[in-house]
């Protein structure tokens, strides 16, 4: 199903609206410091006014068929507005790895639960040194003897960890690596909450000692999963990224024409200017970069796993200079902890870092170009 731009600007003021009203900064600092760190009654608004939740879901599953277009506007507003929900994990991980695993039956025993926003779900793949390479996991599954699976091991930086009701884990069997559904009340399932640069990105560590799981899609076929996943989340970050990054050129800008130095709007010196410039610039070419790759997306193009990668180079790169640009527009005060420049930079930061960081990354598109 798609959707006209008339219809994506509707869309637009929908969400922005909702977030504005639900999410403004003091809501976002509040929950920084709370837990669970999402407001489980804007979460379940967000699910039954706007069906967010299952907006990018198959209709037979209960969701609304929209692909990674719209999803990338309802991620770029979220991204602007530093939306502190389980949405990233449980929509653009957890939902689309079940997709992408093929197996009908977990989707259709999990998905109607997350399009409706009744399920928090994420995925675990990271462990100690941070890397979503399917080659490098260290967890292990073993099967139990009843058709089932037990998993030992540690995963790390797992997005709203202590608080999914579904945790969709990469863990190795003899075959290789492999998805499981684990429910996080399971008998041995032990989730901690990890105290990170970004406090409005929960993330946890999960310690798996002979957890029960249920083997989702065929065994062994986690690479091929993780790399549809991969690519999937890596444009839904992008388009959170290009948010975020729009929103910290409009800080810049609004200030640049409010503050008075010599009598004068600083904007009106040179090298404000010129910050502002290269910030519009970088913005303009992340939010090309973002869309384009959704799009094609959308197309079911051969080109989308380079569009991917592209996408999340440039928007990662994109949203650091515009965090940093900010702080140095504002001056002293953007270095203080009272203003809200430093949460993006946060943000820029962690999401630069949340599949590997740019050598890793880098070296996925070049994977993807066959290099």
């Amino acid at each position: 199903m798609t959707v006209d731009e008339r219809e994506l600007r509707e869309l637009r003021a929908s969400v922005r609206e909702f977030l504005e009203d639900k999410s403004p900064e003091e809501a976002v600092r509040k929950l920084m410091e709370s837990e669970p760190r999402f407001d489980v009654e804007v979460w379940a608004q967000a699910a039954d006014q706007l069906r967010l939740p299952g907006l990018a879901i198959p209709e037979e599953y209960g969701g609304d068929g929209f692909g990674l277009v719209e999803l990338g506007v309802v991620l770029e507003e979220m991204g602007r507005a530093l939306f502190c929900a389980p949405f990233f994990a449980t929509v653009l991980l957890a939902a689309q790895a079940l997709l992408a695993s093929g197996d009908k039956e977990a989707c259709a025993r999990h998905l109607p639960g997350i399009a409706s926003g009744r399920t928090t779900a994420t995925l675990a793949v990271a462990e100690d040194n941070g890397s979503w390479d399917p080659a490098l996991i260290t967890a292990r599954a073993l099967p139990d003897g009843d058709g089932g699976w037990r998993l030992s091991g540690r995963k790390c930086f797992v997005l709203d960890g202590t608080t999914a009701d579904l945790v969709l884990v990469v863990a190795r069997t003899v075959a290789g690596p492999a998805l499981f559904a684990v429910e996080r009340e399971a008998t041995g399932v032990t989730a901690e909450p990890m105290e990170t640069l970004d406090a409005t990105r929960a993330m946890a560590r999960l310690t798996l000692d002979a957890a029960p799981a249920t083997l989702v899609g065929a065994d062994g076929a986690g690479g091929r999963i993780m790399a549809r996943v991969l690519d999937l989340a890596s444009v839904g970050l992008a388009a959170e990224q290009t948010g975020g990054a729009r929103r910290c050129l409009e800080m810049s800008t609004e200030h640049a024409c409010t503050r008075h130095q010599f009598g004068r709007p600083i904007g009106s010196f040179q090298a404000v200017k010129h910050k502002c410039a290269d910030m519009l610039v970088q913005v303009e070419l992340a939010e090309a970069a973002s869309r384009e790759a959704a799009r094609l997306a959308a197309e079911g193009s051969a080109q989308f796993p380079v569009a991917a990668a592209v996408a999340h180079a440039g928007c990662s790169k994109a949203y650091m200079f515009a965090a940093m640009e900010n702080i140095q527009v504002h001056g002293g005060i953007g270095f203080t902890w009272e203003h809200p420049a430093h949460l993006y930079f946060r943000r820029a930061k962690s999401s630069q870092l949340l599949f590997g960081g740019p050598a890793i990354y880098h070296e996925r598109l070049l994977d993807r170009l066959g290099i």
